[in-house]
């Protein structure tokens, strides 16, 4: 039976939250709009639908949907390649009618297994990626695809020459707004008597700052003043009817057009695995500790989808940095997100002039304390005291993260586990070592809780390490599975090479239903340590 949830038991955090959550999406809506070759309004739109519709249909607390740095390469190649906006917008809506039917079959267990190191690894590469690419705007070097997340950079640079870039476009009147808004949103929270004004987050204070210092600047004269290339650039509709000619509908002629359903195939894929990536991520947000109905989502993320394209908007998926941001800032509950969808909606058709006045280095300062929040170097500690074996996934999906992009990242990370596992599985069976042998000892193989083919080369490569006239116990005390690989293989030592080899076996443990042919009687003897410490023998019942 599902929960009952109040979207309004917790409005005093989540409208806070929802205001940053707003604040954050609105530039990287138009960025991401316009790396994607896309119109400006159709990343707004996507961000409405996303906060406003996915918002209210899926059941994650945390995670807020919009328009997908991930898809950018996907949706500039396909509106070059298939000739019209309005083309590519049925291939949105085909995806989202996948993702729908991914829902329903039940799609979405597949985020069960995606390994805990391999989802921080992810997140704290985000939160890298979001402090290399918000430097560049925070000292007013604004020149490069504002939204884009890739390492690579559809210029032909990349993250660092745009920081190495930036040296030579350093504006004075950014670097103070940064760093006016970034002490505003450190002492926010920390100073005592500022508690009282927690309904009023500390990055909307920011941005109210950021826009004053710059009219200042400007109504003066001075040098420090930003102009309108380095301020969100949200156009501005002079009537309703202007407005809806903005808005764009899918082309259904290209129903037929086999590179139309090519492109909704892959926009599904990318978009849904990214969003059960940030569903998985959110939930470890998430204070409460609460878990998002994975299939759910599919089936709300395929209706905003769906939703979004009928409108002219481009497609979505739940967002990694939206997400942080929203739960950096207390949210509670969903309403959060649509608190964000209604507040991008209302903004657009009210004030676009007013926000059109927010530098984009206040909204830099925002992002930049939530990179921090993503990748603080207590997460590199964490993992690296819990060993190699948590540690090198870790640093490999955040490494490839930042190098690369998100899914190349997730799945080297998921690689390295997997090879981890395997390799961890192989060395289980066994614990003999011949080099520490000494003449006389008895040899004690004690199996694994679960022996499966995957142990095979271990046990096969022990058994043959085995000395000649040496006494060995083969303990399956502990175990519950022993594949038929492995008892074939112990049989054939039994009954050939260690006769040859004049080695003494004795099995301890092993079930009927394992069947070897040196157990058809129910008992055998036992070398063992007496009381004095001398070797005696026993009968001891192996079934």
């Amino acid at each position: 039976m599902t929960k009952k949830i109040n979207l309004f038991a917790h409005l005093k955090a989540d409208f806070p939250s929802g205001l940053v959550v707003f604040l954050v999406a609105l530039p990287l809506c138009l960025g991401i709009a316009l790396a994607s070759g896309a119109p400006p309004l159709s990343g707004i739109i996507a961000g409405i639908v996303g906060g406003i519709v996915v918002g209210s249909l899926s059941n994650s607390h945390i995670s807020v949907s919009g328009p997908a740095a991930g898809l950018t390469a996907i949706v500039l190649t396909a509106i070059a390649s298939l000739g019209s906006f309005e083309l590519f917008l049925l291939t949105v809506l085909l995806a989202g009618a996948f993702q729908l039917l991914l829902g329903f079959i039940r799609a979405g267990s597949i985020s069960n297994y995606f390994p805990t190191n391999v989802i921080e690894g992810m997140l704290a590469g985000i939160g890298v990626i979001i402090i290399l690419k918000q430097i560049p705007h925070a000292v007013g070097y604004d020149s490069d695809f504002e939204g884009d997340q890739s390492f690579l950079e559809p210029d032909g640079g990349n993250t660092f020459t745009s920081l190495i870039g930036a040296l030579d476009y350093l504006q004075l009147g950014a670097v103070i707004i940064t760093v006016v808004s970034l002490f505003i949103l450190i002492v926010w929270d920390k100073v005592p008597f500022l508690r009282n004004l927690k309904l009023v987050p500390g990055a909307l204070v920011a941005v109210i700052a950021g826009v004053a210092l710059n009219q200042v600047f400007i109504l003066s004269g001075s040098d420090f003043a930003i102009g309108s290339e380095h301020l969100v650039n949200l156009p501005v509709p002079e009537s309703l009817a202007e407005l809806k000619g903005i808005i764009v509908t899918p082309d259904f002629s290209g129903i037929t057009n086999t590179e139309v359903w090519i492109t909704a195939i892959t926009i599904t894929v990318v978009a849904s695995i990214e969003t059960l990536l940030c569903i998985e991520a959110s939930d470890r947000m998430d204070e409460h500790k609460r878990y998002t109905d994975t299939n759910r989502e599919l089936r709300a993320q395929g209706i905003g989808n769906m939703i979004s394209s009928l409108l002219g908007g481009l497609p979505m998926t739940s967002v990694v940095v939206r997400s942080s941001a929203n739960a950096s800032a207390g949210a509670q509950t969903k309403m959060s997100a649509i608190i964000h969808g209604l507040l991008l909606l209302i903004c657009v058709l009210a004030i676009p002039v007013v926000l059109n006045k927010i530098p984009l280095a206040t909204l830099a300062a925002v992002l930049l304390v939530v990179g921090y929040k993503l990748a603080k170097p207590s997460k590199l500690i964490h993992f690296w005291q819990k060993g190699l074996y948590q540690f090198i996934p870790f640093i490999a999906t955040l490494l490839a993260v930042v190098l690369t992009d998100l899914l190349k990242g997730v799945a080297l990370g998921m690689i390295i586990s997997i090879i981890f596992i395997l390799r961890g599985n192989l060395k289980r069976a066994y614990n003999f070592r011949k080099q520490e042998y000494h003449e006389g000892d008895v040899i004690h193989v004690d199996l694994a809780q679960e022996v499966s083919f995957l142990n095979k080369a271990a046990i096969k490569t022990t058994l043959n390490s085995l000395p000649q006239n040496s006494s060995v116990v083969i303990d399956a005390s502990d175990t519950v599975y022993i594949a038929h690989d492995v008892i074939d293989l112990i049989e054939e030592f039994v009954t050939v090479k260690a006769k040859e080899e004049n080695i003494n076996v004795t099995l301890i443990g092993f079930k009927t239903s394992y069947q070897l042919q040196n157990a058809e009687k129910n008992n055998v003897f036992v070398t063992h340590n007496d009381d004095n410490g001398k070797d005696r023998k026993d009968k001891q019942d192996i079934y």
